[in-house]
């Protein structure tokens, strides 16, 4: 049952890495970032680029471990503790630093913020689930 979940786990992961690719324009950055440095801006969409290879790395690597979980070891379960740990600190910052005027009485925006907190929770739980059989 784990690994089925590392493996949904893994492929939602993919999927959210290549939503990455649909940002700038969802979200208007063009317009947005013009009064901001070349630098600054540039910054901007580098570190976008770089959490999509990291949700996208993060996302393998589940698909990928999820047969090693009966095998664990140090390194399996450093990953998994490592994994639990990234995704209750983004928990948190959905739930503690994005304002809360920016969903709040916006039905759209109210609902991605209901499915991401719940998709922080469950990938916080499932880690922190894998990396609890492996040192167990």
């Amino acid at each position: 049952m784990l690994e089925v979940h590392l493996r949904a786990a893994g492929f939602g992961l993919l999927l959210l890495a290549l939503l990455h690719a649909f940002f700038p324009k969802r979200f208007a950055w063009r317009t947005d970032l013009a009064g901001v440095s070349l630098l600054n801006r540039q910054i901007f969409y580098v570190h976008t680029l770089f959490i999509a290879v990291t949700v996208a790395f993060f996302g393998a690597l589940s698909i990928l471990v999820a047969g090693a979980i009966g095998s664990g070891g140090p390194l399996v379960a450093a990953l998994l503790g490592g994994f639990s740990v990234f995704w209750a600190l983004r928990l948190a910052v959905q739930l503690f630093v994005f304002d809360r005027r920016l969903w709040r009485g916006h039905r759209f925006e109210t609902a991605i913020h209901v499915i991401f907190t719940a998709s922080w929770t469950y990938l916080m739980v499932l880690y922190a689930w894998a990396w609890w059989s492996v040192v167990r």
